[in-house]
């Protein structure tokens, strides 16, 4: 049973920093491509920014972010820990959402809870 974890939410002040972590219970993590997600208030769930496993033909070398994040947030991955990381720095109020971990594409029955960010002063 594949479980995803995210952890590292909070409140923070507009312009301040967070990292989140995103623990996954699954077999050959190192094989899959991994996701951060948000889903504000009132909208959909989109992708934040996305890190490939390098070794398939589709990879990307590079992680890929959302363009409201780009210079902002970081997605680094563990292979050893199978966990994937994202560090938000200069965080806006739009950033405020719920933050998800999954797969890339993402798979239904891998969400998680998430992890509530709230930036406000």
């Amino acid at each position: 049973q594949v479980q995803l974890v995210e952890s590292g939410g909070g409140l923070v002040q507009p312009g301040g920093s967070l990292r989140l972590s995103c623990a996954a219970s699954i077999s050959n993590f190192r094989g899959y491509h991994m996701a951060w997600y948000r889903q504000a208030p009132g909208k959909q769930r989109d992708l934040v920014a996305r890190i490939d496993n390098r070794d398939t033909p589709d990879s990307s070398t590079t992680p890929i972010y959302a363009d409201s994040v780009k210079g902002r947030f970081t997605i680094s991955r563990d292979n050893t820990k199978n966990t994937v990381y994202l560090r938000m720095n200069s965080l806006k109020p739009e950033d405020t959402a719920v933050y998800y971990c999954n797969i890339y594409p993402p798979r239904m029955s891998f969400w998680g809870k998430g992890t509530l960010v709230t930036v406000s002063s």
